[in-house]
């Protein structure tokens, strides 16, 4: 269970986590945050041990993505902020910074990720669970409901004209 001494809190690991590339990510800035060191002490520490990043671990956003992204997070201001595109890193590459920053924050910081992770992976199974629960519901109920339905139908219609006797006297012809 998290701990009450946690350096980050919760909410702040979850908001970090994005989804890229059919994959949730976090990326270098907020990590760095996260972290308490600049993105550029970061970025320099990963450079340095880059055969620990493969593609699946740490991937750096095209110029489109970038652009996508700041446009729907307000970034900096135009004279200042961030001229390359981010690094982002999978939760495997989370876990393989701990190893690289070292310092006693980035492990604390890091079980923090991983604990968001895990709580993503396991909101994201129930809401698949969830999903194929009410899928089965509706293949069950659109089968009661077609009964009802063609009910409604049928007391809907009016009769048909069938050839009527005409009641009332007749007079013999």
């Amino acid at each position: 269970m998290p701990d009450s001494q946690s350096l980050v809190p919760m909410a702040r690991v979850q908001q970090a986590i994005i989804a890229m590339r059919g994959q949730h990510v976090m990326l270098d800035e907020d990590l760095a945050g996260l972290y308490g060191v600049e993105t550029k002490v970061l970025i320099q520490a990963v450079k340095r041990n880059r055969a620990r990043f493969p593609e699946d671990f740490m991937f750096q956003l095209t110029l489109e993505e970038f652009a996508n992204l700041r446009s729907r997070i307000v970034t900096s201001s135009s004279w200042g902020g961030r001229r390359h595109p981010p690094f982002a890193f999978t939760e495997h590459g989370v876990d393989m910074l701990a190893s690289v920053l070292r310092s006693p924050r980035a492990i604390q910081v890091n079980i923090e990720i991983v604990r968001a992770f895990v709580r993503l992976r396991q909101l994201l199974t129930s809401h698949a669970d969830l999903a194929r629960k009410l899928a089965a519901l509706e293949r069950e109920y659109d089968a009661q409901f077609k009964v009802v339905f063609d009910a409604i139908r049928e007391l809907m219609t009016p009769p048909e004209r069938a050839t009527r006797r005409r009641i009332g006297f007749r007079p013999p012809q």
